[in-house]
């Protein structure tokens, strides 16, 4: 067990877990986010996609020692105070997810290319997105919401 400073969402949380211990369980079983959802635990499907230092990256892969001192870690309930980013937003007006549970990670990696790319073409889009995987099949209204975020950015 070793102690490690997270900045997560804006606040600093000090967590004794173990080094190799993935930031996803990190996150949901000891500071209790649990927007960031476990998927594949191979990286592969996209749902425990948080940002660190604004970068969209796999946390069930990501081993809280990597986190280095000052990195700023931001899940799903940190991207904004009041629901209100713009892919938040899309999201809700287009309707955009079906069961859900793939949805914190799509919004996590769009925000991620938006906050790099204000205004990307259709392929710039599905590109970024495109390691993030959707049981429910609802790519085209991810890629809307894309669209739409990009256009209320």
């Amino acid at each position: 067990m070793a102690q490690f400073k997270l900045h997560v969402n804006g606040t600093e949380k000090i967590v004794e877990v173990s080094e190799d211990m993935p930031l996803l369980w990190v996150l949901r079983d000891h500071l209790k986010l649990v927007g960031t959802k476990y998927g594949c635990g191979i990286a592969q499907c996209g749902a425990c996609t948080v940002h660190i230092d604004g970068v969209a990256m796999r946390s069930c892969v990501l081993p809280v020692s990597q986190i280095e001192n000052g990195m700023k870690i931001t899940t799903i309930e940190g991207l904004s105070q009041n629901g209100d980013h713009p892919v938040q937003q899309a999201w809700k007006e287009l309707d955009v997810p079906q069961c859900g549970y793939c949805q914190a990670g799509q919004m996590m990696t769009a925000s991620a290319l938006l906050a790099d790319n204000k205004r990307p073409s259709e392929e710039e889009i599905k590109q970024a997105m495109h390691g993030n995987i959707c049981r429910c099949a609802t790519y085209n209204r991810i890629l809307d919401g894309v669209k739409l975020a990009s256009k209320k950015m």
